[in-house]
């Protein structure tokens, strides 16, 4: 038996507001998966670092800032520069759809925006790690 999915879920840069990302972490706990919430004004260097440390399989990146086309690339590469660059990065928040096609083009999972409802993105995780759930 394998065990359950292990994700991290983060706030980068200097963005304030958590409710959106605890929501999301209490929901992902609640369907079954083993969360992390790292809080708020993390850097890239320091969400990799916990990802790699709790051995996470995904991080979910909440941002309201507008700077997702700055934070959401480091992040993807301080895992690589980890050697944890399997892991899977997804998130949401404020993103325009032209950015998250942009994002998802530079290999970053699936990008959810404001009001999605959290069952969405628990089915989303459910589909891309069947066995983990």
């Amino acid at each position: 038996m394998s065990r359950r999915l292990r994700i991290i879920v983060a706030k980068p840069g200097l963005d304030g507001h958590d409710r959106g990302a605890k929501v999301v972490a209490r929901a992902l706990r609640d369907a079954g998966f083993e969360v992390i919430y790292t809080g708020l004004q993390q850097t890239p260097e320091m969400i990799a670092e916990a990802a790699v440390q709790e051995d996470a399989d995904v991080v979910g990146l909440s941002i309201l800032s507008g700077a997702h086309m700055v934070l959401f690339p480091a992040v993807m590469a301080e895992l690589k520069k980890r050697g944890a660059g399997d892991v899977l990065v997804f998130g949401g928040g404020i993103i325009p759809s032209e950015d998250m096609a942009e994002l998802q083009r530079m290999g970053c999972g699936r990008l959810f925006g404001p009001g999605t409802p959290t069952a969405d993105i628990v089915c989303y995780l459910k589909e891309k790690f069947p066995d983990r759930t």
